[in-house]
């Protein structure tokens, strides 16, 4: 009985492993972008290794085979599309304008399954409250909507404004949880006597009140204390 146990546990962690493996040669995409074809991929290879898991007459060896058959399809398809450009319409899907110069195209919406509700739905997650205001609505092969605003209703970047644009930095976590990251403190080319310094301009008697602090070049250091510790000082 035991052993029926230790054998379903040897199985799942390989199971668990191969799967791992094959999203990693397979690349990223099949985990940003969800296409159909991704998602027949993901319900197939969990079905075939759940079948295979409590099947009595399957093992690692029967697992890996399905595993290794499936990825070589899979891999096959990403070589065949990479390849032949012909082939990627069929195989991965192509957008869809929905709204095209600022008019629906009901055709495409009919093709799509997409009536008037799901569309406004899918505005509304881009921030897009009214269809007057899109010029073009593109349904992308993951289900994602694309959209572009009429320019009246874009919003003004800094070349428009005639703004010089300031170089950019990334912000680096030096204070977590009132733990000092050291790795980032050394990346960013400063000293804890620095962190120290500048926490205690701030009113920090040491790190461990800091819950979050933040550093970006050419900035004030970013400190946040605990609120609960924060609250009993205002009472005393």
């Amino acid at each position: 009985m035991i052993m029926k146990y230790v054998l379903m546990f040897v199985d799942s962690i390989f199971g668990f492993i191969a799967l791992f493996l094959l999203t990693k040669v397979l690349g990223k995409t099949h985990m940003s972008q969800l296409t159909p074809f991704d998602f027949i991929t993901a319900v197939t290879l969990g079905e075939l290794v759940g079948n295979a898991l409590f099947d009595k007459n399957s093992g690692i060896t029967e697992i890996a085979f399905l595993v290794i058959v499936w990825g070589g399809m899979l891999y096959l398809v990403e070589v065949i599309t990479l390849r032949f450009k012909g082939s990627r319409n069929f195989l991965e899907g192509r957008p869809s304008i929905l709204i095209h110069q600022g008019n629906i195209s009901y055709e495409e919406m009919k093709k799509n399954r997409v009536d008037i509700n799901q569309l406004q739905h899918m505005l509304r997650n881009k921030d897009v409250f009214s269809i007057k205001e899109v010029d073009y609505a593109i349904l992308e092969t993951n289900g994602q909507l694309s959209i572009l605003k009429k320019p009246e209703f874009q919003t003004p970047n800094k070349k428009d404004l005639n703004v010089y644009p300031n170089p950019v930095y990334l912000p680096a976590t030096l204070v977590s949880d009132g733990e000092i990251i050291y790795d980032n403190l050394k990346e960013e080319g400063l000293t804890e006597e620095w962190l120290q310094d500048e926490l205690q301009r701030q009113k920090f008697e040491r790190v461990e009140d800091v819950l979050y602090a933040e550093y970006t070049k050419d900035q004030k250091l970013f400190a946040l204390p605990y609120v609960e510790k924060a609250k009993r000082k205002s009472k005393k």
